[in-house]
């Protein structure tokens, strides 16, 4: 687990460290990766905006923010500077196990004056915030990167910091859609190994321990879950 968190951390603050430099990770993948036939669904995802799709307007109306709730962004990515959240009445706390991404959303809140809760860097399965801290929250593209044991104490840890009746929405992959197959090789080339090992069902009985699913949709290669906190 530890490993693989080093590993995570590494990739995204590589990431972080080009796109300063105004490299895309995306761009100029290797031929296997190009020729596989896959490849044009990736390709399609990406011009229709459903691979980061932290951005979709089914999240926000679901979680409906409004002034004085306070919204966790678990794996947050830069969120804050591209998914809209910036706009959001709710209060902001970003957590992400890259410190570069961390750096830059601090640069970011400081240069255009956002007030913001919290921008924190570490793992989402160990916060530092207070039980029942939060009114809504989000995981969306980070927990296809762990094996069980993680996954079901991160899914514990969003319990725990949620208030009873929260809001929350998060992603699994669609394990054994095409769609996730090219993403997954993607994911492996920009050294981020998605290692995911659940069935829907699996994952579906861990979370019918902390949460209740409202409803589940399937975006492009993940599979989305709005859920209310028990």
């Amino acid at each position: 687990m530890k490993k693989q968190l080093e590993l995570i951390a590494k990739s995204y603050d590589k990431g972080i460290d080009l796109g300063r430099k105004g490299i895309d990770s995306y761009d100029n993948f290797p031929s296997y990766i190009t020729s596989h036939p896959n490849y044009p669904l990736f390709e399609q995802m990406r011009m229709n905006e459903t691979l980061s799709d932290s951005a979709r307007k089914e999240i926000v109306e679901y979680l409906a923010p409004t002034a004085g709730m306070k919204f966790v962004d678990l794996g947050c990515c830069l969120n804050l500077m591209f998914a809209g959240y910036k706009d959001w009445a709710s209060i902001y706390y970003g957590v992400d196990i890259s410190s570069k991404t961390i750096e830059l959303l601090q640069e970011y809140a400081e240069k255009n004056h956002l007030t913001v809760g919290d921008l924190h860097c570490c793992s989402m399965h160990e916060t530092p915030y207070d039980t029942n801290f939060f009114d809504i929250g989000e995981c969306i593209g980070s927990l296809e990167y762990f094996e069980k044991d993680f996954v079901q104490q991160a899914v514990a840890e969003f319990s725990r910091i949620m208030k009873p009746n929260g809001k929350f929405v998060l992603d699994i992959p669609n394990i054994g859609s095409p769609e996730f197959e090219i993403t997954k090789l993607i994911e492996e080339y920009l050294g981020r190994q998605d290692k995911f090992n659940l069935s829907v069902e699996e994952f579906e009985t861990i979370l019918d321990a902390y949460f209740m699913i409202d409803k589940k949709e399937i975006v492009g290669p993940m599979i989305q879950y709005f859920l209310i906190t028990k």
